[in-house]
């Protein structure tokens, strides 16, 4: 048995680095209250693409790109052409068919194999002894995980501590896997000390894990925990974010390597050689294969072919004039299911404008609501918030309403109580049938608005006016300014689904844009402010909200008073009552089972429900330009669309926060897509269908087992095919490209994005033609051609 001694040597340490660097590897996870969508990848953007399918790979046994039959099959189909496919080899040569027919020939002629993932103890034991070992190892690190990492759920909370100490005092009592065959674990675990370090120096010694093997294998076992290790990834990336530390990733994979050791002792007769076999491949330094990389090149080459025909669509369309002075400028949130409710607005007259911006609206708040102790990051992830702002009534009305939240708290923890929850159901479970009939057959819908959201942060008037002038420059929203400003944020109408964060605005940290808009209304409407920044006397700020799954629009103008406004408010209110119709018109078809407007209005309100919008599904493209260059062009709902004028820019900050805020944003939300679509095994959600949530965090499919992390299986597949096209992401800006590579070149990480082939960047004109694509590392190449027009010093 090990020594209790902290003195550890050179190989021990590097293999605690090694684990550090596994942890990495991770992708965060956010509980379900605050949903966003991440980056699956985001422990590899370093890397290309066909290294990342190497790696994935070995360590999680699936694929990185979409699957070969189906990328032949648009190649025969003619979606890709030949000159995609040669386009793809110019970009990654090495290890390729020289010609696109060589190709074509190597991909049709026959399918790449299924992935397989690096043995574990746990599968050599279970090839040797029949039993499911990695399945009961799962069922009980989750089932004590769900306990540990309950945010509230739970009616008796675990004390507060460390992870592995915690685990190590469950385990050490838990005699199931002594039930199920592992005879002495409970010892087994009890001899160890209760640290995560000593534990996995001892563990890895046990199974002779060296560190040339480690970093590979220790990513291969937390891939195994699923959502569990992702969520952990969660804390220490915001432990990371503000120069701290947190453990919780390296004590689960700790607690993981625990298990290996334990059943490597049980049957070190039967599987010592293999094992061996195994750590040999864990050692051999990574290196794609020649099906990643035809795989890859073909995946390159689709997203080619998508980019060839944005580029012709760019390239034919009709310049349409915006009004001299708009009588409606609409600011939205960039989030691709406000495309087509903008230019259904823009198509209802010639006078309305609309505006392109992140949903936060620039406010990066923390809020608490009415009658709650719960405050709201209304953000994106990537930023802190710096304001504070909350809801309230008055302080009898405020007192009124928490008593009555903390009775219905009460009232539910009866209701699940251990004893409470028989007396419940017999007694008041008819006394619920008025209501499942009700949310059965629909219910009203939910009224955006209540309160005034206030900001309580103290602000200087010098604060408010560099906060306004600062937030109306990054929007691009500038003279002339029409009579009504509306801005408008977005939220989801659905009920009984554990993912209504991840429908809200994701710049809004997981919630509605509702709080933003009116807080930023309040602040361009204050006379103190106007007087000091660019806006006429004529010119009204109000604040809305989007209802994405019934394309209705609140205007939240009980707000403001609207005085000579009144007319124009009133005609707005029409013209958004129009737009919403022809919204619901071009999307109701796309839903299974929604044939009509009204169809498609009662999904989001029916509780059996589990497609009640499509979300982001689709999102393929991000275009930073002016509005006057994309409007009157139909782009599908599967854009981001951003307003931008790099003219106005100059000092080259708004492009600059665009490449590292919204473009970053963007980017984990379509590659969030990505994967849930090409590896739903590791990065998609599961079957709604056979949800339960756990610990208020999460879900699992059934009653155990791993957290299932991402995007479930019914918001990219509809059943019969996938709905969301798997594809990277190509940002388009128009600006020039020595100022884009010098905000690359200030910003690696983002870079990284790009030179990996993470995201494509294109550049346009100031007529609206897209005129180059970014090969990396500061090169361009002229669209149509492979003439280089900058290169890298």
């Amino acid at each position: 048995m090990l020594v209790q001694n902290t003195q550890f040597d050179g190989p021990t340490l590097e293999l605690f680095a090694k684990a550090d660097i596994a942890s990495r590897a991770i992708p965060p996870m956010w509980a379900l209250a605050e949903t966003v969508a991440v980056n699956p990848f985001l422990g590899q953007t370093s890397e290309p693409l066909m290294l990342t399918a190497a790696r994935l790979e070995k360590v999680a046994g699936v694929r990185v790109t979409q699957l070969r039959a189906d990328l032949v099959a648009k190649i025969d189909k003619g979606d890709i052409t030949l000159a995609d496919l040669d386009a793809a080899i110019a970009a990654n040569p090495d290890g390729l068919p020289a010609t696109a027919a060589d190709l074509y020939e190597a991909a049709s002629s026959h399918t790449s194999p299924a992935p397989v993932a690096l043995p574990t103890i746990a599968g050599l034991a279970a090839d040797v002894s029949g039993i499911d070992w990695p399945r009961l190892i799962e069922e009980r690190i989750g089932h004590w995980a769900a306990s540990h990492f309950d945010a509230g759920q739970a009616l008796w909370p675990a004390p507060a501590m460390a992870a592995f100490p915690a685990w190590h005092g469950f385990a050490k009592r838990d005699i199931t896997p002594e039930i199920q065959g592992l005879k002495g674990f409970s010892e087994y675990v009890s001899n160890l000390p209760p640290s995560g370090a000593l534990a996995l120096a001892y563990s890895a010694e046990t199974l002779g894990v060296m560190p040339q093997e480690a970093e590979l294998y220790f990513h291969r076992l937390l891939s195994t925990l699923g959502g569990w290790a992702q969520l952990a990834r969660r804390d220490a990336w915001a432990a990371e974010q503000s120069g701290a530390r947190d453990e919780a990733v390296t004590d689960l994979l700790c607690i993981r390597i625990v298990w290996e050791a334990a059943l490597f002792e049980m049957y070190r007769a039967e599987i010592g050689a293999v094992w061996l076999d195994a750590l040999a491949e864990y050692a051999k330094p990574l290196a794609p294969t020649a099906d990643h990389r035809i795989d890859c090149a073909l995946q390159l080459a689709a997203e080619l072919a998508a980019q060839r025909k944005l580029v012709a669509q760019m390239a034919s369309r009709t310049p349409v004039a915006g009004p001299e002075r708009a009588a409606v400028q609409a600011a939205f949130c960039i989030d691709v299911r406000s495309e087509v409710f903008r230019r259904a607005l823009e198509n209802q007259s010639d006078e309305v404008e609309t505006v392109g911006f992140a949903g936060f609206f620039g406010l990066t708040i923390t809020h608490q609501p009415v009658a709650s102790d719960v405050t709201q990051a209304l953000a994106p992830v990537l930023l802190s918030p710096a304001l504070r702002a909350k809801s309230g009534h008055s302080a009898e009305q405020d007192t009124e309403l928490r008593l009555a939240a903390r009775a219905k708290r009460a009232w539910g923890r009866f209701r699940q109580a251990a004893v409470g929850s028989f007396a419940f159901v017999e007694a008041a479970g008819p006394l619920y049938l008025p209501k499942l009939i009700k949310d059965t057959f629909g219910a009203p819908a939910k009224v955006a608005g209540g309160p005034v959201p206030v900001l309580t942060t103290d602000l200087s008037l010098e604060d408010k006016v560099t906060a306004a002038k600062t937030v109306l420059g990054a929007m691009s929203l500038r003279a002339p300014f029409a009579r009504v400003v509306m801005i408008t944020g977005h939220g989801a109408e659905v009920v009984n689904t554990p993912f209504e964060s991840a429908m809200h605005c994701g710049a809004c940290g997981g919630n509605t844009g509702e709080v933003n808009v009116r807080i930023l209304a309040q602040l361009l409407n204050d006379p103190e402010v106007r007087a000091q920044i660019d806006v006429p006397a004529d010119t009204l700020f109000v604040g809305a909200l989007h209802h994405t799954t019934s394309d209705r629009v609140d205007m939240f103008d009980a707000d403001i008073d609207a005085g000579m406004h009144s007319d124009d408010i009133k005609r707005l209110k029409l013209w958004l009552k129009a737009a919403g119709a022809e919204a619901r018109a071009e999307r109701a078809g796309s839903l299974p089972g929604a044939k009509t407007q009204a169809d498609l209005i009662a999904r989001g309100l029916d509780w059996a429900q589990v497609r009640p919008e499509w979300g982001l599904a689709g999102c393929s493209k991000f275009i930073a330009a002016p509005r006057e260059l994309t409007r009157g062009l139909d782009l599908g709902g599967q854009a981001f669309l951003h307003t931008y004028n790099h003219h106005a820019d100059t000092e080259k900050g708004v492009l600059e926060l665009i490449l590292t805020a919204p473009v970053v944003v963007a980017s984990w939300i379509s590659l969030q897509y990505y994967g849930s679509a090409v590896a739903p095994e590791a990065f998609g959600g599961g079957n709604k269908l056979v949800h339960n949530i756990t610990g208020g965090v999460g879900v699992v499919e059934g009653n155990g087992g791993n957290l299932r992390a991402g995007l479930p299986l019914q918001s990219v597949h509809d059943g019969d095919t996938l709905r969301h096209e798997p594809l990277r992401l190509s940002v388009v800006i128009a600006a020039p490209i020595e100022d884009m590579n010098a905000v690359l070149e200030k910003h690696p990480s983002v870079a990284d994005l790009f030179d990996n082939q993470w995201l494509h960047l294109l550049a346009m004109d100031d007529e609206g033609q897209i005129t180059a694509r970014y090969d990396g590392h500061g090169n361009w190449s002229q669209i149509g051609g492979q003439a280089a027009l900058m290169a890298a010093e």
